[in-house]
């Protein structure tokens, strides 16, 4: 069965700065630009996904970016499919487009997000989540997890014959 809930839970991705990062000469076109390892990604990323029912969670389509460089191990971590969007195709992360495209409302490109704690950013997500969306039939992508969630608890129980 394959179900697109639109559930916004990477705004709760709080991912510590390297060490010594922003101290050196800034190099252009260089991995870790805003101070993240890989290994920080993959493990905020496995954090999150560990937190939702496995069969929520199948797969995962990235942009290039450095980042992802541990994307095996994250696979491997979480049994997770992990897929690349060809170089400038962005119709290929469409949800996740229009999510920026959301996010934009909030946070102008450039935004600093380090300097909203979580509770901030669970209050966007909130907001994100509440939202109806026509590609869920006016639900909110809060309503349709839970309706999945539902469905997969009665779906789960046994009955007596």
């Amino acid at each position: 069965m394959y179900c697109m809930v639109r559930f916004t839970m990477h705004l709760h991705l709080h991912l510590p700065r390297m060490e010594g990062h922003g101290t050196g000469k800034f190099v252009k076109n260089v991995p870790d630009l805003a101070g993240h390892r890989a290994e920080a990604v993959r493990d905020a990323i496995a954090g999150t996904i560990r937190s939702l029912p496995a069969h929520l969670y199948r797969s995962l389509t990235w942009d290039q970016g450095a980042e992802m460089a541990q994307h095996a191990h994250l696979r491997i971590d979480t049994g997770l499919e992990i897929h690349f969007c060809d170089s400038q195709s962005p119709w290929q992360r469409g949800t996740n487009e229009n999510t920026n495209g959301l996010l934009r409302q909030y946070f102008p490109k450039g935004t600093d997000l380090s300097q909203y704690g979580a509770e901030e950013m669970s209050a966007f997500a909130h907001a994100l989540n509440t939202l109806p969306r026509k590609t869920l039939g006016w639900r909110t992508p809060e309503e349709a997890l839970d309706r999945l969630l539902k469905q997969d608890l009665i779906e789960g129980v046994a009955t007596t014959g």
